[in-house]
């Protein structure tokens, strides 16, 4: 008998149990299953429970300081067994999500290749296209209900991270995971490897992407194209989600795809609609209606678009025309508010673009700066996706507020350090009046001696509830009309959540709960799905117990 021979025999035994992490148990293997797997001796003699597991696991995690060791060890201890890494961040999600996810995993991204350690997921790279079908049968598991796809060009607000942008599907599929129950095993990042520009990267000796410029133009369609098309052979019907591409790609790619395949973009349709469900919250706290208000956004890239795409859509929805709807936006980036002489913007910019004749007689030269825009259209919310620190000033704040009995302020762009404001000051600079939600975690804000916690607009509240929601229905397609329908969901699951004694209420559900609200966002999904035609018909109480089977729970199979 060879040594190969001897190895094959113990493929489904001993070491081989252990190395795998959707089957490794640890020490909680029974002495039964000790004995029948091989494992006698290769553990300690201790046999314990998941819980006492995920208590001395728990106690490891704290006992690092920095955020981004914290952050190793948990990606080590998913590589070493799923069932317990999912445990533990069930257990303790609103401590360890900007952990696992933002602002932290952009620092793992940033060195990616210097904290490697077991690969996980599929990297593709752009020199080998033509082998995509055949990379993508090398996959861990052949049943995927959720790919998530970036290629790394615009990582948060850090910009071009190359494969480092694996970091991403990643942390975002553990989520689907943690929160959505999407089974671990059936969840596939992949990293499209199209190059690089960051010349930090193209420069380090241990940078593990490849080492060229990024492709661009026809080459780069012909990239994604390749690859769709591989998906489409290979998993039909899985959920394709795009992760951080950059502006220029974004948008077209989520058009050319949309109707095509069951595909959504988290960062267009995703934060739109968890920026949705913050706001009608937040109107039905100031005692007031959706299409009452008047909305300035700071940015105009994909994601500020796809937010007031969602708005709008909701607009016509409470009964606004279309052109009524468009009209109760004014859009600033960093030349000044769009406006419709403009050369540079897209079509979907100018769908935003206020008329020429509309600022004539206002101050200034040029294109009116976001100071100017609020003085003079006295919005009742300002959201921020420009990742500009600090633009939302005491002054624009002061305003905004002198305008506004309960102005609606979303300083929304990741990480913490491109914020446009900081809660504190907005609720000093507003006599507390503010409404805030934000895109990374901020300490409570102190109100009237109350502890109130910031919202944070997280993408986590909708999308794996999408992906329970497709999964569960059996949807084809997901749809505009699914998102604001998973939007809604999310205000009534933060209403009703508001504290029994008069309290603030929360514009978001606390995230301690955010399995059972998925649940309740993924029934809202799946119901404007069935009524949109593209998931099977189904009744609410066939669709509540599909997505009560689909959910996953992290527990040891007997």
């Amino acid at each position: 008998m060879t040594a190969s021979d001897t190895t094959h025999g113990r493929a489904h035994h001993g070491a081989a149990v252990l190395a795998d992490p959707l089957r490794n148990k640890g020490t909680a293997f029974t002495r039964r299953e000790r004995a029948e797997l091989a494992l006698d001796g290769l553990l300690p003699p201790a046999v314990e429970t998941l819980a006492e597991q995920a208590e001395r696991a728990y106690e490891a995690f704290r006992g690092y300081d920095k955020p981004l060791n914290r952050h190793i060890y948990l990606r080590q201890l998913q590589d070493t067994n799923e069932v317990l890494f999912h445990r533990l961040i069930t257990e303790h999600l609103e401590e360890m999500l900007p952990v696992v996810y933002t602002p932290t995993v952009g620092e793992a991204c940033r060195r990616f290749s210097e904290i490697y350690r077991r690969p996980r997921g599929l990297f593709l790279p752009y020199d080998d296209r033509d082998r995509f079908r055949e990379i993508l049968r090398n996959r861990p598991n052949d049943d995927v209900d959720v790919i998530v796809v970036t290629d790394g060009q615009r990582i948060l607000g850090l910009g071009d991270q190359g494969v480092g942008g694996m970091g991403i599907p990643i942390g975002k599929l553990s989520l689907y995971t943690a929160i959505g129950g999407i089974h671990p095993a059936r969840t596939l990042p992949v990293l499209l490897d199209a190059g690089t520009d960051n010349e930090e990267l193209l420069r380090d000796p241990h940078y593990l992407g490849s080492r060229r410029r990024r492709v661009t133009g026809e080459a780069y369609d012909e990239l994604v194209e390749t690859f769709v098309s591989a998906v489409e052979a290979e998993l039909p019907g899985t959920l394709l989600q795009w992760e951080d591409f950059a502006t220029a790609h974004a948008r077209p790619i989520l058009t050319r795809y949309q109707d095509r395949l069951l595909t959504f973009n988290d960062d267009i349709q995703g934060t739109a609609a968890v920026v949705l469900g913050a706001l009608t919250t937040a109107t039905e706290i100031a005692g007031a209606r959706l299409s009452d208000q008047r909305f300035v956004v700071l940015g105009a890239g994909s994601a500020a678009v796809g937010v007031a795409d969602m708005i709008r859509t909701a607009l016509v929805d409470e009964g606004l025309s279309a052109d009524e709807a468009v009209s109760r936006f004014w859009f600033v980036d960093v030349d000044g508010l769009l406006l419709t002489s403009r050369s540079d913007l897209t079509d979907e910019q100018r769908t935003y673009a206020r008329d020429d004749d509309e600022v004539r007689h206002w101050d200034g030269d040029g294109a009116p700066a976001l100071d100017e825009v609020v003085r003079r259209v006295k919005p009742t919310a300002l959201i921020g996706l420009s990742t500009a620190h600090g633009a939302f000033t005491e002054q624009i704040v002061r305003q905004l507020a002198a305008d506004c009995e309960r102005p609606m302020i979303f300083p929304l762009s990741n990480p913490t350090s491109h914020a446009e404001a900081d809660p504190a000051d907005l609720a000093r600079w507003t006599d507390g009046k503010v409404l805030v939600a934000t895109g990374s975690p901020f300490p409570p804000l102190r109100i009237d001696g109350r502890d109130v916690p910031v919202a944070q607009a997280n993408n986590v509240y909708v999308f794996p509830a999408i992906g329970l929601a497709v999964t569960a229905a059996r949807a084809t397609r997901v749809t505009d009309r699914m998102m604001v329908a998973a939007a809604r969901a999310v205000g009534r699951c933060a209403a009703r959540s508001a504290p029994q004694d008069g309290g603030p209420a929360p514009l978001l559900p606390p995230l301690a709960r955010m399995r059972d609200a998925a649940r309740e966002i993924a029934l809202a999904a799946a119901l404007a799905a069935v009524e949109e035609g593209v998931a099977p018909e189904a009744t609410e109480d066939e669709l509540r117990a599909a997505i009560t089977r689909t959910q996953w729970t992290p527990d040891y199979d007997d």
